[in-house]
């Protein structure tokens, strides 16, 4: 199994490594020939104006958006929330506009406030998931057809799930956390070879109009 990280900034590094350790083979996307032959995607952290600029000059905007529209699963951490989101709280216009949801950029201020916690994630299990935040996007309201994963405790959605595509606020990568990158795989299996992720079905958390 081969599944893409977008390695034009940020921290797909990361990405590969855990991929690698749950023994799926990593290929690192810069150009649109690179997405031949993959059935799922990574987009990882970084700063999302860099990705929007860096996705527009090499031509990989429609190319990504194909590949969704095959079913494709894909992920996108932190920035890749910002990057997957059809809103972006301020009115910047969105880059892969795949996930019904209204993101805000830089929801806990800057750098200096990046924080790290448990965050109950039902779908991957009682365990909870150790997320970090570093200048982390929330979700302020999701569409009808948009699960929501997980939630901190104050009721703020730092994960979500539409069809295909899964994104976080959080880096699960850089905290050792491998469960949403086995969840990924899972679904580009069952995508690839329908029913061979059958045996792990993926249970809405939530599913209702459009919600804070």
């Amino acid at each position: 199994m081969r599944i893409g990280v977008l390695a034009l900034h940020g921290a797909y590094i990361e990405h590969m490594k855990v991929l690698e350790g749950i023994g799926v083979e990593p290929v690192a996307i810069r150009l649109p020939q690179h997405l031949d032959g993959l059935a799922g995607l990574i987009i990882p952290g970084g700063e999302s104006t860099t990705m929007r600029h860096l996705v527009e000059r090499w031509g990989l905007r429609a190319p990504i958006l194909e590949l969704a529209a095959r079913g494709a699963p894909m992920l996108g951490t932190c920035a890749g929330m910002i990057v997957l989101a059809r809103t972006i709280a301020g009115g910047e216009q969105p880059i892969l506009p795949l996930l019904d949801v209204v993101v805000q950029r830089n929801a806990f201020g800057r750098q200096l406030d990046s924080f790290e916690t448990d965050v109950e994630v039902p779908i991957l299990g009682d365990q909870p998931v150790h997320a970090i935040f570093i200048r982390a996007p929330i979700v302020e309201s999701v569409g009808p057809g948009v699960d929501v994963l997980a939630r901190l405790d104050g009721g703020r959605i730092v994960a979500i799930r539409q069809r295909n595509v899964i994104a976080t606020a959080f880096h699960p990568e850089l905290a050792g956390e491998t469960r949403f990158h086995r969840l990924l795989a899972t679904m580009v299996a069952e995508h690839v070879l329908p029913g061979e992720g059958a045996g792990r079905r993926l249970h809405p958390t939530r599913r209702s109009g459009m919600v804070p």
